[in-house]
């Protein structure tokens, strides 16, 4: 059955209320130093390949049994259930396209049934991660790219995705999607793309889905 739309989301500050890779660096002792970082990526001031080289690195020698313990802090935006659980009995797809990592994201993914999921990967040696990922990077044009994806696997226009983000690296994005939302989104985001929504609660995003049915 053709979907009916598609909805992609960044991750982490979206679907989350949590930074992974701030999570991880307090396990690792780096916690400041990566959430430093982290705050001047997601707000555009540093390059966001950059910003992650960087924050892994300092990851470097932490067990892979920490992924399991990370989940575990993590929180599901409010509404986050609930919009993922409408559009599916709507007909739309949706995907996750995220700047963090596949060990936590793909958990997420399962838990609440997500059609699409690509986020980057860390390179493990013996149990451990040596600081540097492996395979593609998702960057701001990754996004883009991996939205285009989707739609049209779908067979859908791009006037029939909406896309959420909140950081700067999902500007691109938000912009290349029919409706694209800053969500509780950092200032440069929320000057860059049309339409924000500044209450955490992801069930807000049914009334710019509501929007597009009305287009049609």
């Amino acid at each position: 059955m053709a979907a009916k739309g598609l909805l992609v989301m960044d991750v982490d500050s979206t679907l989350i209320e949590e930074e992974v890779i701030d999570l991880l660096g307090e396990k690792a002792g780096m916690g400041d130093k990566i959430s430093e970082i982290t705050a001047a990526a997601m707000s555009g001031e540093i390059d966001f390949k950059e910003s992650l080289r960087e924050r892994v690195a300092l990851l470097s020698g932490l067990p892979t049994t920490i992924f399991d313990d990370v989940y575990k802090e993590i929180h599901l935006t409010k509404g986050a259930t609930g919009l993922i659980e409408t559009l599916h009995a709507k007909g739309w797809k949706v995907g996750l396209v995220s700047g963090g990592f596949h060990e936590i994201v793909d958990k997420i993914a399962r838990d609440l049934k997500i059609d699409y999921v690509f986020a980057n990967r860390l390179s493990v040696e013996n149990g451990h991660l040596t600081g540097k990922t492996h395979g593609t990077v998702v960057d701001k044009d990754f996004k883009v790219d991996r939205l285009k994806q989707w739609a049209n696997e779908n067979k859908l226009n791009l006037s029939e995705v909406v896309a959420v983000g909140d950081g700067a690296n999902d500007i691109p994005m938000l912009n290349t999607a029919g409706i694209g939302i800053a969500f509780c989104a950092k200032p440069a985001v929320k000057v860059a793309v049309s339409y924000h929504i500044d209450k955490r609660n992801l069930l807000t995003v049914l009334e710019f889905v509501d929007k597009l049915a009305d287009k049609e």
